[in-house]
């Protein structure tokens, strides 16, 4: 039988930790770039308002 590790590896203050991606419009070229963090959920309507 194979164990569950990864339930066990997690911290509760990542938990709360949430991965956001944005467009973003270059303004050199015009294209998109992706832009990807890991922020907490409590600051991420933050991050998309940016």
């Amino acid at each position: 039988m194979a164990k569950k590790t990864v339930a066990s590896l997690q911290d509760k203050g990542k938990r709360n930790m949430v991965k956001v991606i944005k467009a973003v419009k270059s303004p050199k070229t015009g294209a998109y770039i992706f832009r990807e963090e890991m922020v907490s959920k409590d600051r991420m309507e933050e991050f998309l308002k940016d």
